[in-house]
């Protein structure tokens, strides 16, 4: 069994050698993650088959987080010679979703074997790298090891997004693994109430510095906000009370969806969460990641953000009040309020750095003060869209990492899931999805003076506007 829980390495020190140790340690760990979830994957034929249809098959993710590595030392000067040139173009572009109703994938990939051959080759290579390379602390943005770090963090986002799609695999493709055991604790949902959070000034972003912890460019920069008081769910969202809203209908009543959420259920066919498998007696199991096991009513249900949004409204109505998804800056408020503000999260108090299952707990385990899951379990959506702190700049290295996603289609997601490590599992992280996307996210809602949706859609308008201006 591999060795799964690591934080994120620090950047500065005072002994360059410990630094190489701990770099060359955080680099192989994550090298050995990627490939130990690969493994869940019943055969190498199954690596060429698309779990998603807007998606590529998985052997290009599992070449894909190795070739980033050369690209990016290429990009920062420390390398000169590549390893594969055809690979390091073929695996570099395609990662985020194509267009909806894409069905097929008509690329000539290469075998398996082949791509283990280049992993292994880049493995050595990046060791050899971080032995040698002349190195100075505290790293910096512009230093080459920087280059090693985005590598890194880039691999743990797509162990994340790779298991994501693994279990979106039809179950007989995949097999359960000793180093990703799933949560045997379920049972029903308790009763979720709202809980009063007074308002106050909450301040986010890494400015300019870096903390002594790897950043990615969204991270830099300050916003400075003013929450006013609200109300939040007490537990997450679960699949118990986002039940209701399935047996009342909710996927057949368009009045509960926005047009983004209608076009939503045209081109899927919606009718339950994504990982709720419907049994013939109207009853529904669910799929982990290589498992399906009765339903979890206790564990947070699973949706994306036009699903959470439609629950919202349809709450509403039956409860004559009005709920929505937080803002960032309402969530960074329960985190405060909750204890949780550390630089990297206490897994020891959150489902979060495969450091319990892979998979969620019950949303009574483990609380934040009032709340319970403000961080870990599953990620959490919020009303934001994806947008640059003042004093935001694009790293040259990466530039296609977060501009593209400054187009009011992406909301920020926080908080982690139980498979969220590295950057993802720090305070600083800000990760955003189109609002059609699956991932490990759930949701809790919240009752306060935050944007109504005439504003909250004019605003994403108005930001969609200036993207296509900027990027055609």
């Amino acid at each position: 069994m591999i060795y799964k829980q690591m934080n994120s390495v620090r950047l500065d020190g005072t002994s360059i050698d410990v630094k190489r140790q701990e770099l060359r340690a955080y680099f192989h760990q994550s090298f050995d993650l990627f490939e130990s979830l690969f493994e869940l994957l019943r055969s190498d034929e199954v690596y060429y088959r698309q779990s998603e249809p807007t998606r590529h098959p998985m052997i290009f993710y599992y070449g894909h987080t190795a070739i980033f590595y050369i690209n990016k030392l290429v990009a920062s000067g420390a390398l000169k010679d590549r390893i594969n040139p055809h690979f390091e173009q073929l695996f570099a572009v395609g990662v985020d979703e194509m267009i909806w109703d894409v069905s097929s994938d008509s690329l000539k990939w290469p075998s398996v074997e082949e791509v283990r051959e280049y992993r292994s080759k880049v493995r050595t290579l990046v060791d050899e790298i971080i032995g040698t390379m002349t190195m100075s602390l505290p790293i910096t943005q512009s230093d080459p090891f920087w280059a090693i770090w985005m590598g890194i963090e880039h691999e743990r986002i797509h162990i994340e997004t790779s298991s994501v799609l693994h279990r979106q695999m039809p179950i007989e493709y995949v097999q359960p693994h000793e180093d990703f055991p799933v949560c045997a604790v379920w049972g029903d949902a308790p009763q979720n109430v709202m809980v009063t959070f007074c308002g106050g000034e909450i301040i986010m972003g890494k400015g300019s510095e870096d903390h002594g912890l790897y950043g990615w460019d969204n991270e830099y920069g300050y916003v400075r906000e003013n929450v006013a008081s609200f109300e939040a769910s007490k537990y997450l969202v679960s699949n118990g009370e986002f039940m209701e809203f399935v047996l009342d209908g909710g996927y057949e009543q368009p009045l509960w969806w926005d047009d983004e959420g209608l076009r939503f259920l045209e081109i899927r066919g919606a009718k339950h969460p994504p990982f709720w498998i419907p049994q013939k007696d109207g009853t529904y199991r669910f799929r982990t990641l290589a498992e399906e096991i009765d339903m979890p009513l206790n564990w947070p249900v699973e949706v994306n953000a036009l699903e959470a949004e439609a629950f919202c409204r349809w709450k509403s109505a039956r409860d004559m009040k009005t709920y929505r998804l937080p803002t960032e800056g309402e969530w960074r408020m329960m985190v405060r309020e909750g204890d949780m503000e550390g630089e990297v999260f206490d897994d020891s108090r959150a489902n979060i750095n495969l450091s319990h299952f892979a998979s969620s707990v019950p949303i009574d385990t483990f609380a934040h003060g009032e709340l319970y899951d403000v961080v870990g379990n599953v990620w959490q959506w919020t009303q934001s869209q994806m947008a640059p702190y003042d004093g935001f700049f694009t790293h040259p290295w990466y530039e296609d990492f977060t501009e593209p996603t400054f187009d009011g289609k992406h909301n920020l997601i926080k908080g982690g899931s139980w498979i969220s490590t590295g950057n993802e599992a720090l305070l600083a992280s800000r990760y955003a999805f189109r609002r059609h996307f699956i991932q490990h996210a759930g949701f809790r809602y919240v009752i306060g003076d935050g944007e109504n949706e005439t504003i909250k859609y004019a605003r994403i308008n108005e930001m969609w506007s200036g993207w296509k201006q900027r990027y055609g």
